[in-house]
């Protein structure tokens, strides 16, 4: 279909989640860096492994970038999470979010942003530290297939767009912040004792 792709696997997981001796057939970017600033070469995005946004109800080990300290991120007025988040920045660069594989609350979030995107569901969430999950082989093969479809309709789903300039970034956390942290840096606002907005015309400016 594609023989001269190249692939490039990019570990996600905070601190890393990934043995890059198992990545095979595919060049491997560690959890340092961050490639979806840059898109440029690619044709599309895939998301393996993913979870829902902080708060949604009955989703395993849902969160937005942090379970300890984030409660939600809210931009331009939507609530999103780290999905929503990269495929818009993957949107405004023109690049297609094709596939997410992950629970059955993930891959909702992510029609309700892309309708057209192909997923994976390889458990159910009973709640935050509950699921029904698919066996291993049960689990390859899905997100195989699931893969193998987005690719082939590659032309059919649309990059994320929507959002316009310039972006509000509200960020609500689960403990009082420290002013400090936040004085002197452009485009921020406290909004309470545990909110701050960030405003900016770019929108990679963002903490994503």
């Amino acid at each position: 279909m594609y023989p001269d792709a190249e692939i490039d696997v990019w570990d996600g997981h905070g601190s890393g989640g990934m043995f890059p001796e198992d990545v095979v057939g595919a060049n491997y970017i560690p959890h340092t860096q961050r490639p979806y600033h840059d898109l440029s070469g690619y044709a599309a995005v895939l998301f393996v492994g993913q979870h829902a946004m902080a708060g949604t109800p009955f989703a395993p080990l849902c969160h937005t970038y942090s379970s300890l300290t984030i409660a939600y991120y809210r931009l331009n007025g939507m609530f999103v999470g780290e999905f929503g988040a990269r495929a818009f920045l993957a949107g405004l660069q023109g690049v297609p979010v094709i596939m997410l594989a992950g629970d059955d609350k993930a891959a909702r979030e992510a029609q309700i942003l892309i309708p057209e995107i192909e997923t994976a569901v390889v458990k159910l969430g009973k709640g935050l530290e509950a699921a029904v999950s698919l066996s291993s082989e049960e689990a390859c093969a899905c997100v195989r297939q699931a893969a193998e479809r987005a690719v082939r309709r590659l032309d059919e789903i649309p990059p994320l767009t929507g959002l316009e300039p310039p972006y509000t970034l509200e960020i609500r956390y689960y403990e009082p912040i420290d002013p400090k942290r936040w004085q002197n840096r452009p485009g921020v606002s406290i909004i309470d004792n545990r909110t701050v907005q960030i405003t900016s015309d770019d929108l990679k400016a963002m903490p994503f």
